[in-house]
């Protein structure tokens, strides 16, 4: 079923927001997208097919990314009848991100960033646009150096949209991730300074992967070397620690290597590594 078009939607607040939106894309005219796999980018690459007169959707694989989002990008682009691009990323062959510093998420935007502006201009689009919203600037984001530092535009940003009014215009439109748990890079789980390997990327993703098998919608699975610190939504703590489920989420984690198995009592919350 294909998905609605935004300029229809029903008159209200969000129906100015959607305006500007489009038309700050229609000014941009070709556009190449970051696409993540989530909400955010689903939003905004709908947004500029129905906007742009070129659109391309690139996005990054490799074992930062969870291969869940790369999955749903694939699907979202089909729907919004999008030409799209996967590419390697490369941030693992940089120890100024493996090392993971404070800085860590500058090196990977910029690293990114920098090959999709390369593939913008070698087909010529006329700019490289990604999905954060308003709401971001909340949390501590080096990454968005590296955004201002290339040119990368945010309209989602720039039409003031928070992340509830993404997801209530990504279920407008029909969009099959507009109710998908927050996402962020695997990356995020590790302490700075605790380094990033392929392996350790690895266990933290099936980990992940097995509780969200074991019904639990919003995950993180912390890594701290030889302990795992599990953070699920906090109605589900209680859930998560009682009988035969603490018992397999014990066995999950011990089967990717952790010897110390802890579920943080205060549940999930975004960029909890950050403070």
């Amino acid at each position: 079923m294909p998905l609605k078009l935004l300029s229809e939607i029903p008159q209200g607040a969000i129906a100015t927001k959607v305006e500007s939106l489009l038309e700050n894309l229609r000014n941009l005219g070709s556009v190449v997208v970051a696409l993540s796999g989530g909400v955010d980018s689903g939003v905004l690459l709908s947004a500029a097919v129905q906007s742009c007169e070129r659109v391309l959707a690139v996005t990054a694989s490799s074992a930062i990314h969870p291969r869940r989002e790369l999955e749903q990008a694939r699907r979202v682009a089909e729907l919004a009848g999008c030409e799209h691009k996967v590419l390697k990323s490369g941030e693992l062959k940089n120890p100024d991100f493996t090392g993971n510093p404070i800085q860590r998420c500058y090196h990977c935007k910029r690293e990114l960033f920098l090959r999709l502006k390369q593939v913008a201009e070698r087909r010529g689009f006329r700019a490289v646009v990604e999905g954060s919203n308003v709401d971001d600037l909340s949390d501590f984001r080096p990454g968005e150096k590296a955004l201002m530092e290339l040119g990368i535009v945010s309209p989602l940003r720039q039409a003031n949209f928070t992340k509830a009014e993404i997801r209530e215009l990504a279920r407008w439109a029909g969009l099959p991730n507009a109710d998908q748990p927050s996402a962020a890079c695997l990356a995020s789980r590790f302490p700075y300074g605790v380094e990033i390997t392929v392996d350790a990327l690895s266990s933290v993703e099936r980990l992940e992967d097995a509780l969200v098998e074991m019904g639990f919608s919003q995950v993180r699975a912390r890594y701290h070397i030889d302990l795992v610190r599990i953070e699920v939504e906090p109605d589900s703590i209680g859930r998560a620690s009682a009988g035969d489920l603490r018992d397999r989420i014990v066995q999950a984690a011990r089967r990717e290597g952790f010897r110390f198995v802890t579920l943080d009592l205060q549940g999930y919350r975004r960029g909890s590594l950050n403070p």
